[in-house]
C-alpha cells in the first residue's frame, strides 16, 4: 500500500535529528526520574561486597538460577528458612502477549511477616543495612538478587515499591520503571523504585549485577 504522507516531511525531520549531538556520558550515571529516586542514606560499598562474599560462602543461590537469575533471602518469616518459592519470588502482574491483557502470576506475599534476619545474614553488614532502612520505612522481604550477563526479567509490576542497594554492577545494568531508564551505580547509594508501576531490570553488561533489594511494606 503506497504511503499517503509527504516524504519530504520525514526527510526534513531526519536531517534535523542527524544534526543533534547525543549525550552519552549520562548512561554511566544515575538519572533521577518518575519512579526512581536516590535516598539520602549511604552505605559502605566495600562492606556491602564483604557481606555479599560472606553470604555466598555460607549458603547457595535459590530461584531460577538456570535462567541467569539467583536469590538469597536476607529476611524470613519466623519458623521458616525463607527459601520457599513464594519467599524467593511472589505475586506480580504482567501482559504476556499481543492481547495486552494483564494477568496475575504466583502467590501474594505478606511482606509484613518477614521480621527476622536469616542466620546467614544476622552477623553481617546486611544487618546494619536492614536496621538503617527500617529506621526510615517499614521493610518486608530483603533479598540478594543476582542477574547474569545479557539477562533481564519480565516486564511486570509488583504489589509494593522496593529499595535497591546495588552491590556489584556495570554501566550496562539498567533499571526501567514505566518509561524512565537509568543506571544505578554501586556507590553505596540506596534507590527507591516504585515497582508498583511496570518495570524490569536489564543487565546488558559483561559482569554480573547484584543488588540488595528490600520490599516496602504498604500501610
Amino acid at each position: 500500500m503506497p504511503s499517503t504522507t509527504d516524504p519530504g516531511i520525514d526527510r526534513l525531520q531526519i536531517r534535523e535529528l542527524l544534526e543533534q549531538d547525543l549525550v552519552t556520558d549520562s548512561v554511566a550515571a544515575f538519572v533521577e526520574g518518575p519512579g526512581v529516586h536516590r535516598l539520602d542514606v549511604r552505605f559502605d560499598p566495600a562492606e556491602l561486597r564483604a557481606a555479599l562474599d560472606e553470604i555466598v560462602a555460607r549458603t547457595t543461590y535459590g530461584g531460577q538460577t538456570a535462567d541467569g537469575f539467583g536469590v538469597i533471602p536476607i529476611t524470613r518469616r519466623p519458623g521458616t528458612d525463607g527459601r520457599s518459592t513464594t519467599d524467593l519470588s511472589g505475586r506480580y502482574w504482567l501482559r504476556p502477549d499481543d492481547t495486552y491483557e494483564e494477568i496475575a502470576e504466583e502467590e501474594l506475599v505478606d511482606e509484613g511477616a518477614y521480621t527476622e534476619l536469616t542466620p546467614e545474614a544476622a552477623d553481617t553488614y546486611f544487618a546494619h543495612v536492614h536496621a538503617e532502612l527500617s529506621a526510615r520505612v517499614r521493610i518486608g522481604r530483603v533479598r540478594v538478587l543476582a542477574k547474569d550477563t545479557y539477562n533481564c526479567n519480565s516486564w511486570h509490576r509488583d504489589p509494593e515499591p522496593r529499595i535497591h542497594v546495588p552491590i556489584i554492577t556495570n554501566p550496562g545494568s539498567l533499571m526501567i520503571v514505566n518509561h524512565h531508564v537509568t543506571h544505578l551505580p554501586a556507590d553505596g547509594s540506596a534507590y527507591f523504585t516504585d515497582t508498583r508501576g511496570y518495570h524490569m531490570g536489564v543487565n546488558g553488561g559483561l559482569a554480573a549485577r547484584v543488588h540488595l533489594v528490600a520490599a516496602v511494606v504498604p500501610d
